[in-house]
């Protein structure tokens, strides 16, 4: 059997390919799929199968579904042409005849009035109507989204944002990695839908204080107007679509609609799900040494 990660040179795919060779998968049954040629090389090294594949170039798409049964398609990053890009990787899996294809969501994909949610609503409903098996992943929000900014924080002495007081099960790459190729090794995954986070919610403000903790530095949550965040996240030099739709994502965690109920990702991955305070701990320990 052939497993193809797409986005293979992502963060996330890379972590894909890294966990189904952690659950002893022979590298010869695993097509790592991107469009680096740099990283394609790493995973080669890896012994897996690497084959150069852009979601923009339909052709490249077809050879890499060449002899794959299982895939994991990793939801695309450019916003405009996402949706054609997902309908293309569906088109090409569908007639290499695909078995299973696995799809990366957002939480509660059906209702969420996120902007983030919309490209997602359609491809879920373009794999709904292909006739390929599939299941659908709705990851929860990385982790790594605050981690990632603790020197900012640090910085500022504040976590900014437009929450409030809304709560979220984030998650780490690694452990949705490890969920998603659990679901790809397993049988009988069609028309499964599984709403993945952590077991414990936060808000914004727990994550000031998480930030303190860690680094014996006082930090609180400021809570902005969903403008005002757009505003000052431009002003720090993001790009004004993308600030757009972070603080409107703020918004959607405000009304809760990437809160995720249940244990679902403890139950795929086998034990329980890195917290907020142990993602923070290991970055706050990280930038230590790295500053030593």
């Amino acid at each position: 059997m052939k497993i193809l990660v797409t986005g293979a040179t992502g963060r996330l795919g890379r972590l894909v390919v890294e966990a189904l060779l952690e659950r002893d998968i022979p590298a010869g049954q695993i097509v790592a799929g991107g469009r680096n040629p740099e990283r394609l090389a790493e995973l080669a090294l890896l012994g897996v199968q690497a084959r150069t594949m852009d979601y923009s170039d339909p052709t490249s798409l077809r050879e890499a579904f060449v002899g794959v049964e299982k895939a994991l398609l990793v939801s695309g990053t450019e916003p405009g042409p996402r949706v054609a890009h997902h309908l293309d990787v569906i088109d090409a899996a569908k007639d290499a005849g695909v078995q299973l294809l696995v799809y990366t969501s957002i939480p509660h994909a059906d209702t969420n009035t996120m902007a983030l949610a919309t490209d997602h609503q359609q491809t879920e409903r373009a794999l709904r109507n292909s006739g390929i098996p599939y299941a659908l992943l709705r990851n929860g929000w990385y982790l790594e989204n605050y981690t990632e900014q603790l020197q900012g924080y640090l910085r500022h002495g504040s976590v900014f944002g437009s929450a409030g007081d809304g709560r979220l099960n984030g998650a780490s790459r690694a452990d949705l990695a490890q969920a998603a190729a659990a679901v790809l090794l397993a049988d009988d995954q069609a028309d499964a839908v599984y709403e993945l986070g952590g077991e414990e919610s936060f808000t914004l403000g727990d994550l000031a204080r998480e930030v303190g903790t860690a680094t014996g530095q006082k930090v609180v949550y400021q809570d902005l107007p969903e403008e005002d965040f757009s505003h000052l996240l431009i002003g720090a030099g993001v790009p004004a679509y993308f600030a757009t739709i972070l603080a409107d994502s703020d918004r959607g965690i405000a009304r809760g609609e990437l809160l995720v109920e249940g244990n679902a990702l403890a139950s795929l991955i086998g034990r329980p799900a890195t917290t907020l305070g142990e993602a923070v701990r290991a970055a706050a320990d990280e930038m230590a040494m790295q500053l030593a």
